[in-house]
């Protein structure tokens, strides 16, 4: 082990004429014949004997098709609606997707559009207790498993934040700005006075892990002092914000035996630790080549400008512009466990 140290109408029908005495009867047929003829043509209907305006030898020209009334358009129905596409509503969608990631991107000052992570696996990786990172019956006594990297074949990373000591607001606008995902580690010494914050994060999707209550060095405490630092830090997060965590990471990065078997008792799935830990002007690497490999978990601290030469916005960009220009994208830690 080493030793890290933290810093969304009516119709109108004519009337039929009124007989006056001593009109012929051929010319009032005639008449009446032509009053109704009128009263046809004003009411818009289609001659008598063709009804429906469907021709015949009643219609107008003889050919069988009745001709619409000067001034009034013939009834058409209505074309058939357009079947929507599913493959250009998801296109459309896509690019409007990366149209405002591309702007956030600009907003924020970052050299390139955050990577999209891959969907997460359907069957989660098998973790295991990295090699030199396990205790005396580690495996046999079913202790979680303390790891610095998920084995994945796919390019991405997970962004880790510690402690909870720096609470910026635009820490928080440009992480649901830019969609990047992230989890937390808090300790409640330093969360206590602004639970609030943390809680807007947790809407945004963020899970709230545990990194005990006052963040002390583990292994000098007894078992019992280790046990109450991370159940009494399990408690406060379930009751402040509904959900007991699976995810412990020891101060430091520093654990015993002891640790383990605490943790394990307070309901902890997992410990996982960090393979490189970025702050606002420079990263520091646990392996040889200073390389970022697939699946490795990052480790950063909620710090401004009392500890080090920039916010966390600073940071983010920093950490964004390198895992991006390295063809790796942000994952969400707790999607592959």
């Amino acid at each position: 082990m080493r030793l890290v140290v933290q810093n969304d109408k009516s119709h109108r029908n004519g009337a039929p004429a009124r007989r006056r005495r001593g009109t012929p009867v051929r010319s009032r047929v005639r008449g009446g014949i032509a009053a109704l003829t009128l009263a046809a043509i004003a009411s818009g209907c289609a001659p008598v004997g063709d009804p429906g305006g469907q021709g015949g030898p009643g219609s107008p020209d003889g050919t069988g098709t009745a001709r619409p009334t000067p001034g009034r358009q013939p009834l058409k129905a209505p074309p058939p609606a357009a079947t929507p596409d599913p493959q250009a509503k998801k296109f459309r969608s896509g690019k409007s997707a990366l149209a405002a990631r591309a702007a956030a991107a600009r907003r924020w000052g970052l050299a390139r559009i955050p990577l999209t992570p891959p969907p997460p696996p359907a069957t989660k990786p098998k973790i295991t207790t990295r090699e030199g990172f396990e205790v005396d019956g580690h495996e046999e006594l079913g202790f979680p498993p303390v790891f610095t990297t998920v084995p994945t074949r796919q390019r991405v990373v997970f962004l880790t934040i510690d402690d909870g000591a720096e609470k910026d607001p635009a820490f928080l606008r440009m992480m649901s700005d830019l969609q990047v995902p992230y989890t937390a580690f808090l300790s409640n010494y330093l969360i206590k006075d602004d639970y609030g914050y943390f809680r807007r994060m947790q809407r945004d999707g963020v899970a709230l892990n545990n990194h005990t209550l006052h963040h002390p060095y583990l292994p000098g405490l007894s078992y019992r002092r280790q046990q109450y630092e991370i159940c009494a830090m399990q408690d406060v997060i379930e009751e402040r914000y509904g959900k007991r965590p699976l995810l412990f990471r020891p101060p430091f990065g520093n654990y015993n035996r002891d640790t383990l078997r605490a943790a394990k008792s307070c309901g902890v799935k997992y410990v996982p630790l960090w393979n490189e830990e970025v702050f606002v002007d420079h990263w520091d690497y646990r392996e040889w080549d200073r390389s970022i490999r697939p699946g490795d978990i990052v480790l950063t601290h909620f710090r401004g400008r009392n500890d080090w030469k920039g916010t966390m916005p600073d940071m983010i960009r920093r950490f964004l512009n390198e895992v991006t220009a390295e063809g790796y994208a942000v994952a969400r830690l707790e999607d592959y466990l």
